[in-house]
């Protein structure tokens, strides 16, 4: 499957790859349809340059960007670019990715994902995730915050820590009423 760089996004202009890619892992967001049905996908795919990293390492797809193909370490490169953070955020997006879940940006939620655990339009993200650097201080406001958003939500807020190279930390937060 191939997909073209453009600008902050790669673009997966063959409907049948759309509807492959999509199917396969709910992968990016069909141009035009705000909630899609994998049998309603009649559109190119708009993938994330997170998810598009994810996909070329999994050798899923190829990315070009003006004809040229474009490497793991260009894509790498492109990506921290754009991301602030990206090699803490890449890592947890490839542990939950890696585990079967479908992560997403978080961005309506006020936080870095919403994760799923079948897939959006079939079940509600049941956690919201907000990474952090292992020494960055976590106020008891920002706590407060987090966890009033996701009780109204019902969702489970979860602080992603990334520790080394390969390994995250979790760090749930539960609410209930006293």
């Amino acid at each position: 499957m191939k997909g073209e760089l453009i600008e902050n996004r790669v673009i997966v202009w063959n409907i049948e790859d759309s509807r492959k890619l999509f199917s396969g892992g709910y992968y990016g967001k069909p141009i035009g349809i705000p909630k899609p049905k994998i049998e309603e996908i009649d559109a190119p795919l708009v993938l994330d340059l997170i998810e598009s990293l994810y996909l070329l390492e999994n050798k899923k797809i190829t990315i070009t960007k003006s004809k040229h193909k474009v490497t793991v370490e260009q894509m790498i490169e492109i990506c921290k670019k754009e991301h602030h953070d990206f090699d803490k955020k890449y890592l947890v997006y490839k542990n939950f990715r890696d585990k079967g879940y479908i992560i997403n940006p978080g961005i309506k939620f006020g936080c870095d994902f919403a994760v799923y655990e079948k897939g959006p339009g079939i079940d509600h993200a049941p956690f919201l995730i907000q990474v952090y650097n292992r020494n960055e201080p976590i106020t008891s406001t920002g706590i407060v915050l987090a966890g009033r958003l996701a009780t109204t939500v019902r969702k489970q807020f979860i602080l992603a820590i990334p520790k080394g190279k390969d390994n995250v930390d979790f760090l749930a937060l539960d609410w209930w009423k006293a």
